[in-house]
């Protein structure tokens, strides 16, 4: 959103009509909702803000549910925030510690602020748009133990034991940026990490050469999708936890395998009748190996994160599928194998292999009723489809 539209909503006309706009979903519906705001005499500018962040708002449930409608976002603070389940879990662990202030550096839209607060510690949030801190301010406003500075991380005066929680800005006019232009720096982050008790949140495919040894590395998946990395020191790590990957299962729950160190891969298993694909977060951590030792299954091939074995595991860090058939990789055989089993509904899945699964689900033209999951992966040596059927969801 523009800046004149989030100052046009917080006002008292702007936040009264943004809680009485119906929900839209089509380009018609806009139309409609506009030309019917714009009859009642409401500016058009007025309307323009508040339809948009209406749309916010709605994107936004997936994050963070019902409590989306009480909020206010900007496009990249809401591209940025942490969904509020997982913002829950990095609150827990500071108060787990025995933390009960938080500075918040770079708090966006105050998603992670907020889950602070809702654990009664006390949390100075500091934004430094001066936008994006008004912003902060209305959804941290029902929390007296919450306030909002705008000012930039690194003019900030921290105690010499101030807990901090940082969260880089990692996107720029929409779009993502190098890890050399985030704000604050890297080496600012960094530096903090080092000298106070710090949570640093980064995206999940930040470069691991980077990553300081002396730290606790938490990797976590909820929904599905690997969302994050967490960088944990001083008494937020754990004692002896280098490597953690975290899962929330499809009952919210959350699920933690944990290690000193990555884990060196079990040995390579001939192809069984199942196929298990990792949680993004136990292949990010590294470790598959302590995975595969737990359930018993074997590698399907050397430094490919699919593990395979003849019986189905139920397991919050991993899917499992049911091999249907296995075969050289060839397009027209592929093909030929789907038709013969009226295949329509085709997911496709690759690893350790070059192939672009858009461009080969139009090749392939799967038709019919049935479902299945193709598996591209070597296999002894040589690119192997397996087509297959989902057994478990994804982890």
């Amino acid at each position: 959103m523009e800046n004149s539209e989030i100052l046009a909503l917080l006002t008292p006309e702007g936040l009264r009509l943004l809680d009485e706009v119906p929900s839209y979903g089509s380009g018609a519906d806009v139309l409609r909702v506009s030309a019917a705001l714009r009859k009642a005499g409401h500016p058009p500018a007025l309307v323009a803000a508040v339809l948009t962040q209406a749309r916010l708002r709605q994107k936004a449930r997936a994050k963070f549910g019902e409590f989306a409608d009480r909020m206010l976002f900007t496009q990249d603070g809401l591209e940025q925030s942490t969904r509020l389940a997982v913002a829950a879990l990095h609150a827990g662990r500071y108060r787990q510690a025995g933390i009960e202030r938080v500075t918040d550096l770079g708090c966006g839209v105050g998603g992670d602020a907020l889950a602070l607060a809702a654990l009664s510690l006390e949390v100075r949030a500091v934004e430094r748009d001066p936008i994006t801190a008004a912003v902060a301010a209305f959804n941290l406003a029902p929390f007296p133990n919450a306030a909002v500075e705008a000012a930039s991380a690194e003019d900030v005066q921290l105690a010499p034991d101030e807990a901090v929680f940082l969260d880089p800005a990692r996107r720029s006019g929409g779009r993502r940026v190098g890890a050399d232009e985030w704000s604050p720096s890297l080496d600012f982050c960094l530096g903090l990490l080092a000298e106070r008790p710090t949570g640093l949140k980064l995206a999940p495919a930040f470069d691991r050469t980077r990553i300081p040894a002396e730290v606790e590395a938490q990797w976590v998946t909820a929904g599905g999708e690997t969302v994050e990395l967490l960088l944990w020191s001083g008494p937020l790590q754990r004692e002896g936890v280098r490597r953690s990957a975290l899962v929330l299962a499809a009952d919210g729950a959350p699920r933690e395998l944990t290690g000193g160190a990555d884990s060196p891969d079990v040995e390579v298993a001939p192809l069984g009748r199942f196929v298990h694909e990792p949680a993004g977060a136990v292949i990010r951590a590294r470790l598959i190996g302590d995975l595969a030792r737990a359930t018993g299954a074997g590698m399907l091939s050397e430094g490919v994160a699919y593990l395979t074995g003849d019986v189905p595991l139920d397991s919050p860090f991993l899917a499992t599928f049911e091999v249907q058939a296995a075969m050289p990789f060839d397009e027209r055989r592929i093909a030929r194998e789907l038709r013969e089993r009226g295949i329509g509904r085709l997911e496709i899945k690759k690893r350790g292999v070059d192939v672009d699964p858009a461009i080969l689900r139009k090749r392939l033209n799967p038709k019919g009723d049935a479902e299945a999951t193709l598996l591209i992966a070597p296999v002894d040596g040589k690119r192997t489809a397996i087509l297959a059927r989902r057994v478990s969801p994804a982890a």
